[in-house]
Parts: structure tokens; sequence; C-alpha cells
């Protein structure tokens, strides 16, 4: 119930930025619309924990950012690389391990990597993910694993592997 009232209002917030109409008579029909639009996803099976991860909300505010200078970070090193004559590209193709449980985590994590420039998912299966990558540089940075545990954490996965470390099931 959770989940279709969130996508409700996200759908609402969405439409009343987007038309920018806030005469009572269009807000209530823009309010009927997305209740309409909720019911038929409802009926079609289509709001789910993937369609619409809310389950993800507190922990994506911490993690966009981050991502977000990740991303700046990379964009300054290829930008470096491209202006350099002697252009020192060294492609690497190469696998990485995905430690998310959720194939969204993993979407998610190789997402991440394909958005950070210089690198790019090429294929996922069975928690292992081929990455492209630019540089040797590029390529370390991914291997770090470094994104890896930040989208895990986003995940929820880290919090729960620290709790079975403190309690001592691990």
């Amino acid at each position: 119930m959770l989940k279709k009232f969130s996508l409700a209002i996200v759908l609402f917030i969405i439409w009343l930025l987007l038309s920018g109409h806030f005469e009572p008579l269009l807000i209530w029909l823009g309010i009927a619309s997305c209740i309409l639009v909720v019911l038929i996803a409802h009926r079609m099976d289509l709001v789910d924990h993937e369609g619409h991860p809310i389950h993800l909300g507190w922990r994506a505010i911490t993690y966009v950012p981050w991502l977000s200078w990740e991303i700046i970070k990379a964009n300054i090193d290829v930008a470096r690389i491209i202006l350099d004559p002697k252009l020192p590209i060294s492609p690497v193709l190469f696998r990485t391990p995905a430690s998310q449980r959720t194939e969204l985590g993993q979407v998610i994590y190789a997402n991440s990597i394909t958005l950070t420039p210089g690198t790019v998912s090429v294929a996922t299966a069975h928690q292992i993910i081929d990455v492209h990558a630019l540089t040797e540089g590029a390529a370390q940075e991914v291997e770090s694993q470094h994104m890896d545990k930040r989208a895990a954490k986003m995940e929820g996965h880290m919090e729960e592997a620290d709790a079975d470390t403190v309690r001592g099931t691990a």
C-alpha cells in the first residue's frame, strides 16, 4: 500500500511541476489522473520494489552526491587524457565482483560504473560485471571495490553484514 501511495504522490508532484497549473479544478483532475494511473499500474502488477524503489530513498540521498563527485573526478581525468598530446590510454577489459544481493542493486552498481567517464559496464551475470576501462588507473579504481561497497550499502546489504559482524554471527 505504501508503494502505491508514494507512487501516486510522486506522479502528482511531477504532474504539478510539469503542468504549472494551480487552479482547483485542474489540481483535482491531476489527482484523479494520478490515482487512475496507479490503479491501472496495480492491475497490471507493475508496482513493485524495482519499478518504484522507495525503500532506497533515504540511502540514495547520500549515494547520489557521492556518485556525482565521482563522476566529476572521472570527467577531469578523462579530459586530461584527451588533452594530453601523447593520449596516454591503456584500454582494459576485466571482470569485477558485485556484492549486491538483488538485481536492482547490481543494475545500480553497473549503471554507476557506466556513468563514471572512462569506464563502461559491458555485461552482468551471476554477481560479476564485465567492465571496459579507458586506462589502467580507471580499472584500478573500479577494482578497489569502493563503489561496490557504496552501492551495496545503499541497497542495505552492508548494514546487515556489519550488524552480523557486531553480533558475532559472521
